[in-house]
């Protein structure tokens, strides 16, 4: 049975569907999610916004050493008119950004953060990709009302 984290049904269904697969991943899944049941943007960007943002969150928990450490936080929110979306998770290794987004070295990879940004961009919002001291911060800002939101 999904749980219930905000009023909206495509945002509720991913952030269940990712609590469910941070669990069996060892991953802890932590969300504040104030979402109203309409927002003015497609399923389709939602879903791509929120399980790509997730999907590379979960992944770089997991790969942690310390199971305590294996945290991922989700904060969303509506603030004067703009969706606000904040994904925090540990990693180890080493981030390469290359002109404001994760690079991944591996064939078929990276595809995600460039289609978070796009979505961002075509809105005239913003994704910014933080990584500093072992914690991995994405930040979107999607403002309503521009370009395809309606």
């Amino acid at each position: 049975t999904p749980v219930r984290f905000c009023e909206n049904e495509t945002v509720n269904i991913i952030l269940s569907s990712f609590a469910a697969k941070a669990k069996q991943s060892g991953v802890v899944l932590t969300v504040d999610a104030k979402l109203p049941a309409v927002l003015p943007f497609s399923d389709t960007e939602l879903c791509s916004v929120f399980s790509n943002g997730l999907e590379n969150a979960v992944k770089a928990a997991a790969e942690v050493c310390d199971p305590a450490s294996r945290v991922v936080s989700v904060m969303t929110k509506v603030h004067r008119e703009k969706l606000l979306i904040s994904i925090e998770n540990p990693f180890i290794g080493q981030v390469l950004v290359k002109d404001g987004h994760p690079a991944s070295e591996r064939e078929g990879h990276g595809f995600g953060t460039r289609s978070i940004a796009a979505i961002a961009d075509f809105h005239g919002g913003q994704a910014i990709f933080d990584a500093e001291n072992g914690v991995f911060t994405l930040k979107i800002l999607l403002p309503f009302g521009e370009n395809g939101a309606e």
